[in-house]
């Protein structure tokens, strides 16, 4: 089963991702950025609170070759998540202040790659990522740019799944 949950910041979506792949050995794929190429304190102890939750059971591996991941697992893969994901891109390619169509371009053929190795996976395969039309995004250009290509990606990685849920504090409607 491929299953996308969304959902806004702090509305359970995690936690219903891993309930999804529960306790069996699975492969937790965390598309960074990690905390060593940040300098916040809180995103650092996010992402500690997340590594402390998950089950002995499961490998993490910390990657932002998402479509690789993918490609190699060997077991059911959780993804968390595609903002990450998108916001570790758009950093590697310097790409938030001057937005251009040659970085939408490579987003969109990674992103094409993603859902392609989500489709093709044989194993089950969890994506979680951000609702952008339920978070609050910034009115400038980045911001535009980050709500453009994460609502894009949505729609991709959707449409390579069987399901997807949609998670509003802690409850879970699925689509």
């Amino acid at each position: 089963m491929k299953v996308l949950v969304t959902g806004g910041v702090r509305s359970g979506k995690s936690r219903h991702a891993e309930a999804l792949v529960g306790e069996r050995a699975a492969t937790y794929v965390a598309p960074g950025p990690t905390p060593q190429e940040q300098d916040d304190p809180d995103w650092t102890a996010r992402i500690e609170a997340h590594r402390q939750r998950r089950p002995a059971a499961w490998t993490t591996r910390e990657t932002r070759d998402v479509a690789g991941a993918l490609t190699s697992a060997d077991r059911p893969v959780l993804v968390d998540c595609l903002g990450t994901w998108l916001t570790g891109l758009l950093d590697e390619e310097q790409a938030w202040e001057q937005p251009t169509e040659a970085v939408t371009d490579l987003v969109e053929t990674r992103l094409d790659a993603v859902a392609a190795a989500v489709r093709a996976c044989p194993h089950d395969v969890v994506v979680v990522t951000n609702e952008v039309g339920l978070g609050v995004v910034p009115e400038h250009r980045s911001g535009r740019l980050f709500r453009d290509l994460l609502g894009t990606a949505n729609q991709r990685v959707a449409a390579a799944c069987d399901e997807v849920h949609l998670v509003v504090a802690g409850r879970v409607l699925r689509l």
